[in-house]
């Protein structure tokens, strides 16, 4: 898969081709009939097939502080659209410059001029442009102007209602991994490096890899039993996600204790498959209350592993 980073490193053997246009958070299954959907087109039309998308989200751009959480960071949405077999990704950086551009300007001089998209595929209620004014009916319009195809994204249900990256959000949130499993079509995974941390699970016996998220934290809470892959065979583990009340914690944090395993993991880059949540973050009176209960996690997760089959790709 090709990663073009900016409009910028767009060259004449990227014109002609199918597209798609959105933020792709978690990738759910809604997406990947998109995905689906755009191969099927590019094999009619004999042209290769990409996704525009946009880093940061264009909500975590306008307003940061009440953004929602990520359920993919890029490196993992990248990989994903890799897996599904996306020929070529175009990110665009959204700042102050893609957000004042009219949208006239961005159907001309991007799907146009640089791409010459001959199929295009967004949902009904996608804005884009200055003041969001382009909507799918200005769309329509081009593609009569500029004689490319325009498609409606594909509804996919789960249940009575819709998935969407919002509902993923919803189910995350809630601590229902079962249901977000459904809605993504795979166990979520989170990918980062190891970072060095404020060592307190070294000092209270319970030495943790430590992954941080900055603006940009995933949309749940709580302690989770979890499969680390990246060190050779997938290694079991307990991980706190959250911001460590007990310690008067702000920053969100995704501390993992690996089971039975030793070695120095600062700078590595692992993934984290969240398997079953055990329970909420809590706030403890001190340390020694917070060790105690890191214990019964730990032995918790032990003994639910020994009963874990994992060719059963549903989560607990």
């Amino acid at each position: 898969m090709e990663l073009i980073r900016g409009a910028h490193n767009l060259s004449e053997r990227h014109r002609g081709c199918v597209a798609t246009i959105g933020n792709f958070d978690g990738i759910h299954r809604g997406h990947q009939a998109v995905i689906e959907a755009l191969h099927q087109a590019a094999a009619r039309l004999g042209l290769p097939d990409m996704v525009i998308l946009f880093e940061p989200q264009p909500r975590e751009f306008f307003a940061p502080q009440t953004a929602p959480g990520r359920i993919t960071r890029l490196r993992d949405k990248l990989r994903i659209l890799r897996e599904l077999g996306v020929q070529r990704v175009l990110c665009l950086r959204f700042d102050a410059r893609l957000a004042a551009q009219p949208a006239e300007a961005f159907i001309q001089t991007l799907l146009h001029q640089a791409l010459d998209v001959r199929f295009l595929m967004v949902g009904d209620d996608f804005r884009f442009g200055h003041k969001r004014r382009g909507d799918f009916a200005m769309l329509a319009e081009a593609a009569d102007q500029y004689g490319f195809e325009l498609s409606r994204m594909p509804t996919v249900q789960e249940g009575d209602s819709r998935v969407s990256s919002t509902r993923v959000r919803e189910t995350l949130a809630a601590g229902d991994l079962a249901t977000a499993e459904r809605l993504l079509g795979r166990r979520l995974r989170i990918s980062g490096r190891i970072v060095r941390g404020q060592a307190l699970g070294r000092e209270l016996g319970w030495p943790t890899a430590n992954m941080a998220f900055g603006k940009h934290p995933p949309p749940m809470r709580g302690i989770f039993n979890v499969l680390v892959h990246g060190l050779g065979d997938p290694v079991p583990g307990v991980a706190s996600l959250g911001t460590r009340p007990t310690v008067n914690g702000v920053e969100t944090l995704l501390e993992t204790y690996l089971i039975d395993f030793a070695g120095d993991l600062y700078g590595r880059h692992v993934e984290v498959e969240f398997i079953h949540r055990q329970r909420d973050e809590w706030d403890f009176e001190g340390l020694d209350a917070l060790k105690r209960q890191i214990a019964i996690d730990v032995a918790q997760a032990r003994d639910w592993f020994d009963g874990f089959d994992a060719t059963n790709t549903t989560a607990g």
